[in-house]
């Protein structure tokens, strides 16, 4: 695959980092717009959707690119900092161009999208110059040939047919679930869907998450009972209820049903406490030891890297039972404590009673008092009797004192100068 000293595939260019002049940074680049012709000429590259500090995605014109190459994108010139909003006339590469099923006009070769490649005219003007499609497989377990041809000779782009996701997703991999979700919340609704059916559940619950309600509510109500009530077992305890809540009650119930039972049950105790109190943001999965465990075994548990930071903060020693509603709290052992005591050492010998305790009805500006008061990231929420329900963590205190809709990130006014 030949490229000339212009050409860039739209593969290698998703995530780049896009500097000024000077050598800063000023976001990666998330995707490209463009602008079909009426004719067979090439699809013009009109800019680039970048994503800079805030996960706010903006756009940035190809005029103020003065350089691209496989390692990272030049800017120049003032860059408005308004949060990008696709028109009708525009088309995004890796979203809507990708995994697009085209015909090849000569040869009648059906395939895949798989990438795109841009090339710089003699007028600087950025264009699609060729496109690589994998031909449909005639045999089982086998990958069809593959082709790179010339944009005019293939025909398909034009129509809104359904589109696959397989290339798309290989574009956004490596991506985090919040900047994913920022991607995902920026497509069309057609294509929000198709991307969300292709992910598979945990990558999807992760997704869910990160996204704000009504985004939540559109692509949940998409999928097949079955999956939808398979991803809410994936999703936090906690954020499962606060979806769940969101949908009609005849729906919800009906997930909840096809739940696991544990998992369902885990959700309904959370719904029956008010939205904003510590029962209703608190998650039900802290990291839980009896005393007889030893500080080598806690610091092995809050290694786990699916732990979000504050629940790896600190672990909560109880009496059996460990799973919430567990026996009574002895106390909490936070990380750095942990760290200065011998490995062997049990943890019902470092513990003490915890004055940390939350009661589930605590209002939501009680809690954020408790853990400004005691600069905790985490605190345990736990019954009459002593026994732990769950955690408040300072990211589930952050999603609820900030405004509704903060994940949206409403267009800025300001400019940023590069």
């Amino acid at each position: 695959m030949s490229t000339s000293p212009n050409r860039v595939f739209v593969g290698r260019l998703t995530g780049l980092q896009v500097f000024d002049p000077a050598g800063d940074q000023v976001g990666r680049v998330r995707d490209l717009v463009i602008t079909l012709q009426k004719t067979n000429r090439p699809a013009r590259v009109v800019g680039l959707v970048v994503e800079v500090f805030g996960r706010r995605s903006i756009f940035l014109p190809m005029t103020r690119v003065t350089s691209i190459d496989g390692r990272q994108v030049i800017t120049t010139g003032v860059v408005n900092m308004r949060r990008f909003e696709q028109r009708n006339n525009e088309t995004l590469a890796v979203a809507q161009m990708l995994d697009r099923r085209v015909t090849v006009r000569e040869t009648g070769v059906q395939g895949t999208v798989y990438d795109l490649a841009i090339d710089q005219q003699r007028n600087r003007d950025w264009v699609i110059s060729k496109v690589a499609l994998q031909e449909d497989s005639k045999r089982f377990g086998r990958k069809g040939q593959t082709h790179v041809v010339d944009w005019h000779e293939v025909t398909g782009f034009e129509t809104d047919g359904e589109q696959g996701a397989t290339h798309v997703l290989a574009a956004l991999e490596e991506m985090k679930p919040a900047d994913l979700a920022t991607v995902i919340h920026e497509m069309p609704a057609k294509r929000r869907r198709e991307i969300a059916a292709a992910l598979d559940d945990e990558r999807l619950a992760d997704v869910l998450e990160e996204l704000p309600e009504e985004d939540q509510v559109e692509i949940l109500g998409d999928l097949p009972d079955e999956r939808a009530a398979d991803v809410l077992e994936e999703m936090s305890p906690d954020d499962a209820a606060d979806l769940i809540a969101e949908l009609p009650p005849e729906t919800a119930e009906n997930l909840l049903s096809l739940m696991e039972p544990e998992e369902a049950e885990d959700v309904r105790r959370l719904m029956s406490y008010e939205e904003r109190t510590a029962g209703g943001m608190m998650t039900t999965e802290p990291v839980v030891l009896p005393p007889d465990a030893t500080v080598a075994e806690a610091l092995a548990h809050v290694r786990n890297a699916d732990l979000t930071p504050s629940l790896a903060a600190a672990v909560y020693v109880c009496r059996p039972p460990l799973e919430p509603p567990t026996g009574r709290l002895i106390g909490v052992a936070h990380i750095q404590h942990l760290l200065r005591e011998p490995p062997r050492t049990m943890l019902g010998a470092i513990v003490k009673g915890s004055q940390d305790a939350i009661d589930p009805a605590a209002r939501l500006e009680d809690v954020a008092r408790h853990l400004a008061a005691y600069n905790l990231v985490a605190a345990p929420v736990v019954d009459e009797d002593g026994r732990l329900l769950g955690a408040v963590t300072v990211d589930d205190l952050l999603d609820h004192l900030l405004p509704e809709g903060w994940r949206e990130r409403p267009a800025g006014v300001g400019r940023l100068r590069v």
